[in-house]
């Protein structure tokens, strides 16, 4: 029996108590903090614990999220994926200052701040990776999650990368040229991390570098 204000994924909580004990999904914050319930409902990838089960309609189809490895019904393995990604991308700080213990914290503008927080808002739940035409078609391709990553860095002061350095890494087909634009990776976040102005920020920085080597 629906309820009120019940979601896809207390419906999948019942069938597995109720009728399916080995029934498998992905599940830990139950409010769209986490990322672990990112599903394709009716085609479209989202998260379950944010998707009311009175805007679905009287048949509905749930599959994993495609791309990343298959455990089970419908879940998933984004870690494997993520981590590979972020090691591609070298996703940490690049400097080779001398770390000094008794130095005061280094102080960010508040816009630049402001700037990499609504990178940091991704919650690698997958849903831009597994509706994505590229990722589907090109396993190597790092997607809207990983070029949102690179931005992240990009905006970073501390990171003393050049714009060339990152070009090294994806300036390439793989990286931000394999994106063709179709942006479903925008539409498809569950928490409106700016994935479009993530991807015309890193393409404009590597397009430039790209240029100049000509």
């Amino acid at each position: 029996m629906e309820e009120s204000g019940m979601t896809l994924f207390v419906v999948l909580n019942k069938i597995r108590e109720e009728q399916d004990p080995t029934l498998r999904f992905d599940f830990v914050c139950r409010a769209s903090i986490c990322g672990s319930c990112g599903i394709l409902v009716n085609g479209r990838p989202t998260l379950a614990c944010r998707t009311l089960t009175k805007d679905l309609p009287d048949l509905t189809t749930l599959l994993p999220l495609p791309v990343f490895k298959l455990l089970g019904d419908l879940s998933i393995d984004t870690g494997i994926w993520f981590r590979e990604m972020s090691i591609h991308t070298e996703s940490w700080v690049h400097n080779d200052e001398k770390f000094d213990l008794t130095a005061q914290e280094e102080r960010m503008d508040n816009e630049i701040a402001l700037m990499i927080y609504e990178a940091e808002r991704c919650i690698e739940c997958g849903c831009c990776i597994g509706g994505c035409m590229m990722t589907n078609l090109k396993p190597n391709f790092i997607g809207a999650a990983g070029i949102n990553r690179v931005a992240r860095f990009m905006m970073d002061p501390r990171d003393k990368r050049s714009n060339q350095k990152y070009f090294e890494v994806i300036g390439n087909k793989e990286g931000v040229f394999g994106c063709i634009g179709l942006l479903a990776c925008d539409d498809n976040c569950p928490v409106a991390v700016p994935l479009r102005g993530q991807i015309t920020y890193v393409r404009r920085k590597m397009a430039s570098v790209g240029w100049k080597m000509k």
